[in-house]
């Protein structure tokens, strides 16, 4: 099959009424045709439209395409909450891990995937940039492949290659890919990263998510070594620290020598590092994130955030209450793996207020609230107070380690909580 390079507004008229339609996630998503796809609204009905998170416009989840486009997403980004808290958009809980399945194995088969790639090497082949996480699953299972050609998509080694045999439908454009804001580390944050930094060893495998702290925690590994990187996704921090010499991939045993994980986001620093080096590897999500394979490296130290954790260790990292706020992911996925490996440490780490001053150690989790990691998998717990170690403790002994590392002013409360609990 010869890829027929055409217009956006060509490409997607091969999306019909009933398809079900992937769109590529992260910095990824592939911009131009997700908006020529919402053009052609009023000639579609019911388009189910599938995806992790993206950046960027999210029109087809406007009320006035309701009838046009219903889109069920695997994890809930800041341009989805709103549509989801209004029942215009739904969530489908699953780990990133599992994902991949749902398309290989036709749990949810795939009419049309909208891909970003590179343009072709001199054998045909592009990549899928910063981003294969589900995304080569897609490509490679979607009757119609429609790849929005980019010149400025890094070429990234790994699996996240594509033929051009494999592309039906392409659009040129040249025109940089997402990078967030550079985000500010407050006081907190930096004594979380510290705490955070204290419990990692020379050697050791890491995973990290993205935001401030995980940042602050890799701004304070200057002077370890020989780490490694197995992550799902990783940040310009981790750049930083392989170019001081800090992050080697020496001792890790899945990909040795080499950072893993299945996607990327930053700065053009961050692509600039990933382009064409074949130091980076990103694979699928079920490679990276398959419990198995995370256990084999030594000491996989995972850092993940929370919403909020109650006085038994239970932990919400995806929703504020009823509100669907992100998604599952991978925390389970690295919790288990790093719990099951060799010296492994699973850290879940949190603010221990909310910006309004609410505790987020909490008696009971909000009404509603989605449990993401179960008491029984959580071993360390991190706020700017302390770390509460809860692996092997009772449910009082868990409370009282809990209310330690809570804020002052919320201590009091939570003790007496406690104490009608257990009285």
């Amino acid at each position: 099959m010869q890829t027929k390079f055409t217009t956006a507004t060509e490409a997607v008229k091969n999306i019909k009424s009933f398809d079900r339609v992937f769109i590529h996630g992260a910095a990824m998503t592939p911009q131009t045709l997700v908006k020529a796809m919402v053009a052609r609204a009023a000639e579609l009905h019911e388009v189910e439209v599938v995806h992790i998170h993206t950046e960027g416009n999210a029109d087809y989840c406007k009320p006035e395409y309701k009838s046009n486009f219903r889109t069920h997403a695997f994890f809930v980004g800041g341009n989805l909450r709103q549509a989801v808290q209004e029942g215009n958009a739904d969530y489908i809980p699953v780990f990133l891990s599992e994902i991949p399945i749902f398309f290989r194995q036709r749990i949810l088969p795939l009419d049309v995937a909208i891909i970003q790639v590179s343009p072709p090497d001199k054998h045909g082949f592009c990549s899928l940039g910063v981003s294969v996480d589900i995304a080569l699953a897609a490509a490679q299972t979607a009757k119609i492949v429609i790849a929005q050609v980019n010149h400025q998509v890094p070429r990234c080694w790994g699996t996240g290659i594509i033929h051009t045999s494999q592309i039906h439908y392409a659009v040129e454009v040249d025109e940089p890919i997402y990078m967030p804001h550079e985000r500010t580390i407050s006081p907190e944050e930096r004594q979380i990263g510290k705490y955070i930094a204290s419990l990692i060893e020379d050697k050791a495998t890491l995973q990290m998510g993205i935001g401030s702290i995980p940042d602050a925690a890799l701004a304070e590994l200057g002077h370890h070594k020989d780490l490694g990187i197995h992550t799902e996704m990783f940040s310009d921090g981790v750049v930083d620290l392989y170019n001081r010499g800090v992050i080697t991939n020496k001792y890790k045993k899945v990909v040795p020598n080499r950072i893993l994980s299945c996607f990327a986001i930053g700065s053009k620093k961050l692509y600039d590092f990933v382009d064409d080096n074949p130091i980076v590897n990103l694979h699928e999500s079920s490679f990276t994130n398959d419990t198995a394979l995370i256990r084999k490296n030594p000491k996989v130290t995972a850092i993940n955030s929370a919403i909020e954790v109650d006085l038994m260790g239970q932990v919400c990292a995806d929703t504020i209450g009823t509100r669907q706020y992100s998604g599952v992911g991978g925390q389970m996925d690295f919790i288990r793996g790093a719990a099951l490996a060799d010296n492994g440490k699973p850290i879940i780490a949190l603010n221990s207020i909310t910006s309004k001053g609410e505790s987020k150690i909490v008696p009971y989790l909000k009404h509603g609230a989605a449990i993401t990691t179960t008491r029984a998998h959580v071993h360390y717990i991190i706020t700017e107070y302390g770390i509460a170690y809860l692996y092997g403790k009772s449910l009082k002994q868990r409370a009282k380690a809990l209310i330690a590392i809570a804020h002052p002013n919320h201590r009091e409360d939570l003790e007496k909580a406690v104490y009608e609990k257990f009285k």
